[in-house]
């Protein structure tokens, strides 16, 4: 399930992502892409946290991110 946030919220973790991580968001995307093919929100968040070190506002920012990507493709 994922994260309730509002939309100016995610946004302003995804613009911060860089400048805290020292990555692009597509590093961190690329991450998920190549991890162990996680399927729920939780689990991926966690595997983020618990193998990359990201705050979990952070990991969560990125996985959202990764759902709408994924989503706007499909349609």
């Amino acid at each position: 399930m994922s994260q309730q946030r509002s939309e100016e919220t995610h946004h302003s973790l995804i613009e911060r992502i860089p400048r805290i991580t020292g990555h692009e968001v597509s590093h961190w995307l690329g991450c998920l892409d190549r991890g162990p093919g996680l399927l729920r929100f939780s689990e991926r968040v966690n595997w983020l946290q618990d193998e990359h070190g990201l705050p979990h506002c952070y990991a969560a920012a990125v996985v959202h991110e990764a759902d709408l990507r994924r989503r706007a493709i499909r349609t």
